[in-house]
């Protein structure tokens, strides 16, 4: 394992659930933060959080479907933060139903959000990473990703993309020193999972934020030589 003190990363999705669980966990480690999301409020307490623990910390408001607020955002928190080292592609949005009862509009949202707003997000970063000459990417997919299932279609699907889009990013920029990890992840017991009934997020069997958050840490400490192309996690007995 190596230090990851004084690195600087930024996570999108960081205001709440996995993404403020790993933002925490990085700044007990001694890295800077930068978070985004689309609640302002939920991101000014998480940057207060980890303002306490000794780190510097910023946040910018943007919807990452949306390619120019992505640019401008990233690169105001590179402004603020001076740099960055690691990207955390974390957000995304499900809306679970039936193929038919779900409208059009729904469908395009979840792919424009889980799929193009990783691809924004990690343009926007890649250029920064490439001139450093290394640097980390983690997409975070999902299990639903690697089997679809009943009413669960647009999200399977975007995941599935993002699994792909992900591992065509890793055999590219691991050239230029640039780890691109894809983890797919079973059901965590996150807002989304807990508001659309996949989890009653029982602490004793369902897996925690806090879980997601130290894989995400030990995997950004193994030594750079070593590349986690891809990983799942499950529950044990849930």
């Amino acid at each position: 394992m190596v230090s990851i003190e004084g690195k600087t990363a930024i996570i999108t999705g960081g205001g709440r659930g996995l993404g403020k669980a790993v933002a925490l966990l990085l700044a007990k480690e001694g890295v800077n933060i930068g978070v985004a999301g689309r609640n302002e409020e939920l991101l000014k307490a998480t940057v207060a959080e980890i303002e306490a623990i000794g780190v510097k910390a910023a946040y910018t408001v943007f919807d990452v479907g949306d390619e120019q607020q992505v640019k401008e955002g990233i690169d105001q928190l590179v402004n603020d933060l001076g740099t960055v080292d690691i990207l955390i592609n974390n957000a995304g949005i499900g809306t679970f139903a039936t193929l038919e009862d779900m409208p059009t509009s729904e469908w395009e949202k979840i792919i424009r959000t889980n799929l193009f707003g990783l691809y924004y997000c990690s343009m926007a970063v890649y250029p920064y990473l490439k001139a450093k000459g290394e640097g980390d990417i983690i997409n975070v997919a999902s299990t639903a990703g690697l089997k679809g299932g009943a009413n669960m279609s647009a999200y399977a699907a975007s995941k599935a993309a993002v699994i792909s889009l992900s591992q065509s990013m890793m055999a590219e920029w691991r050239k230029q020193n640039i780890r691109v990890i894809t983890l797919t992840p079973s059901t965590i017991a996150s807002d989304m999972s807990i508001t659309a009934g996949l989890t009653d997020g029982n602490p004793d069997t369902t897996l925690q934020p806090e879980d997601f958050a130290e894989w995400v840490k030990d995997i950004l400490k193994m030594s750079r030589r070593a590349l986690i192309a891809n990983g799942s996690i499950f529950s044990t007995n849930p």
